[in-house]
């Protein structure tokens, strides 16, 4: 009896999950891991609110995570990982390498940090990298964050400036945070001074900048 080939190739192992809000790129991305031998994408997802529920699904090793997502960010849903999925790791791959954002990814549990002007090669490889156990950050970006310091803002100042973002008044932004309207000033006005401007929308838009928001 003629005996069957063995198949050869790889075994996919390991598993990933997407979140990109760009449904072009989020496909782009999904299909170029998928031609890695031991890489499969097994849960893709376009908002931050959905992060935790598709890694509870589908158990991911890796979650590949963007930032600026609808929803809820993929700074906070990193440290939802870490709390409700703890074995999943965290790679963060975004178009905005601001030292602020890596230094709140560090802290929120993240393995990892890219920006997305790399080769699909080198991700993969961070991919491998962070799942064996490793850290894996930008060169240029480590180095802008050392430079930069840490944000000067507090958890309730960004929680603030955060409610400015679509020009909020003090009492939605008091009932949003279940505050006083004056905390909310007093918030708003400290941040005001830090980031040195003139206005809250200014100092939200430095904020950002900074990658402190």
């Amino acid at each position: 009896m003629n005996e069957m080939p063995q198949d050869h190739r790889p075994t996919k192992s390991v598993r990933v999950l997407l979140a990109e809000d760009q449904g072009m790129m989020r496909g782009a991305l999904a299909l170029l891991l998928g031609l890695e031998p031991d890489i499969e994408v097994v849960a893709q997802v376009g908002a931050g609110d959905e992060i935790v529920a598709a890694a509870l699904l589908s158990r991911p090793d890796v979650a590949l995570l963007d930032i600026e997502l609808p929803g809820r960010s993929g700074l906070d849903a990193a440290a939802d990982l870490r709390e409700e999925v703890p074995d999943c790791r965290v790679l963060i791959l975004t178009t905005f390498g601001r030292p602020g954002y890596l230094r709140r990814a560090m802290e929120a549990g993240a393995a990892g940090f890219l920006v997305k002007d790399g080769p699909v090669e080198e991700l993969a490889a961070a991919i491998r990298r962070v799942l064996s156990g490793e850290t894996v950050i930008d060169p240029a970006l480590a180095a802008a964050a050392l430079s930069a310091g840490p944000s000067p803002l507090t958890a309730r100042e960004r929680d603030a400036l955060n409610a400015s973002v679509d020009g909020a008044t003090v009492a939605d932004i008091a009932a949003k945070l279940h505050l006083s309207e004056s905390t909310v000033r007093n918030y708003l006005s400290s941040a005001i001074g830090k980031t040195v401007t003139r206005n809250r929308m200014e100092a939200v838009r430095a904020a950002r900048q900074q990658g402190w928001l």
